[in-house]
């Protein structure tokens, strides 16, 4: 027995009361800006940006995990502050911060889409002690939800705004 550290969320859970949240039909759409500049600036395709969106926080910037993750990207404060975020809650600098953080997870692990989103939701430590997705049902869910988001918005189906 040897104590581990989890350095990633525990939960995918939204302590963000459902009357509260963003539901209205626009909200696929209303952050396209963003998504555009952040997939130019770090080279990410935006239908991987907008996976990761909708899976984080299903594009409400105002959503915040049990955890205390932020925002539509769903940072947490050290990362946001590691990426430069000053305010979690701003669409802007919440899409530019975590795409900032999965490109440098990317070039840490060579663009290996399923190694990038397990470090995003895992953290890369476990995924370095595991040798790829960690044992954890939330992470395997987290990366099969995602993939499967990313590929429908790449094919432009409706399927990834349900």
């Amino acid at each position: 027995w040897r104590a581990m550290q989890f350095e990633g969320r525990k939960s995918r859970a939204i302590k963000t009361p459902m009357a509260q949240r963003d539901r209205s039909p626009d909200r696929f759409s209303r952050f396209d800006a963003h998504i555009q500049e952040a997939a130019r600036l770090y080279q990410l395709p935006e239908a991987f940006l907008r996976a990761v969106m909708h899976v984080e926080s299903n594009f409400d910037p105002n959503v915040v995990s049990v955890d205390g993750a932020m925002g539509l990207m769903q940072l947490m404060p050290g990362t946001a502050q590691k990426m430069g975020v000053q305010n979690p809650f701003d669409p802007r600098q919440n899409v530019l911060g975590g795409a900032r953080f999965l490109r440098i997870l990317a070039n840490q692990w060579n663009g290996d889409l399923v190694r990038t989103l397990a470090s995003y939701n895992a953290g890369s430590g476990a995924v370095e002690r595991y040798g790829g997705v960690p044992p954890f049902s939330e992470t395997r869910r987290y990366v099969n939800r995602v993939i499967n988001h990313y590929y429908a918005y790449r094919s432009g189906t409706r399927l990834a705004q349900r």
